[in-house]
């Protein structure tokens, strides 16, 4: 089955850890989120694409999930030393490399595609990763305090500030970044990740041309929910819903996507709105969604694929 996954970072990257365990990776295509790309010390730093890249290669960090494991930080101690600004935002001395050798191949004319292929294929990684566009475009938090990079409000300021709007910069002229339409006219099976659905997956799908894509596809879609009892399972997926006047539910984060979806997979937790669900014709899977350990990162993957099939 050729399949394609729609990516944020850490929870994604957990679950396409188990996915390719039941799957051949040469059969998975990641489309990876870049709004949360960002500069830093003058370096083009991707973090959902390099989380879920280093997590396939069984490089990352498992206490963290992010950045490579057993990684120090000298460079950024000597940085902060010669008195170079707030250290808040943490790159390894491994991780580096990743960001000199993206921005490096930038300026000379390489596309994000390009340098994601690279990268992956030199780290091992059997699945091609794609990130959703080589435009830029970044994601801004509107706040009362003014607009924030997403990386000021998540990292930064630890997403303890009202988020009163979500806006994709260049987003207008962006395009899906080649291999992206192939790659979805070619899949059996189409999985949105739990990742947060309007941060991580929401700028995806606000690339012109990529919702069309999904809703045109034969391919099955599904979605695994990113929130469970009222709450989201890593980041601040339940109090952006929140804040922005929506429902913090597996059955909200289902309106968000009933206009591409087929299947959507939640947890026992919220059996009780199966019905609600399936009134919007989504067919509904109940099952553990929540991965506690290796054991259920296997077992969701397994029941995903089953569901999709």
């Amino acid at each position: 089955m050729k399949v394609v996954a729609l990516a944020g970072g850490t929870g994604a990257a957990r679950f396409l850890r188990g996915l390719v365990a039941h799957l051949p990776p040469a059969q998975l295509t990641v489309i990876g989120n870049t709004g949360d790309d960002a500069e830093f010390w003058g370096l083009h730093v991707s973090p959902d694409l390099d989380i879920v890249t280093y997590t396939l290669a069984g490089l990352v960090n498992p206490e963290t999930g992010w950045g490579f494991s057993s990684d120090t930080f000298h460079c950024l101690d000597l940085l902060t030393r010669y008195g170079g600004g707030e250290r808040w935002f943490n790159l390894g001395d491994r991780d580096l490399a990743t960001h000199i050798y993206r921005t490096e191949m930038l300026k000379k004319g390489r596309t994000l595609a390009e340098v994601a292929e690279r990268v992956r294929t030199s780290l091992g990684v059997k699945s091609r990763i794609l990130p959703m566009t080589d435009t830029h475009v970044p994601t801004t938090i509107l706040t009362d305090e003014g607009p924030l990079h997403f990386q000021e409000y998540l990292v930064k300021r630890r997403a303890q500030i009202a988020v009163r709007g979500i806006r994709f910069e260049n987003i207008e002229s962006a395009l899906p970044a080649p291999g992206v339409a192939e790659a979805i006219h070619a899949a059996e099976a189409i999985i949105i990740c739990p990742s947060n659905p309007l941060i991580s997956i929401g700028p995806i799908l606000a690339v012109p041309g990529l919702r069309a894509l999904l809703q045109e596809t034969k391919a099955r879609v599904a979605a695994i929910s990113p929130v469970v009892g009222g709450a989201s399972l890593k980041g601040p997926t339940d109090r952006m819903l929140a804040e922005l006047g929506m429902e913090v539910s597996a059955a909200q984060v289902a309106r968000l996507y009933a206009d591409i979806l087929d299947v959507y997979i939640i947890d026992h937790r919220d059996g009780a709105a199966q019905e609600e669900i399936e009134r919007l014709g989504v067919k509904v899977c109940v099952t553990e969604t929540v991965m506690s350990g290796p054991a259920e990162k296997l077992a969701l993957a397994q029941a995903v694929l089953k569901c999709v099939s």
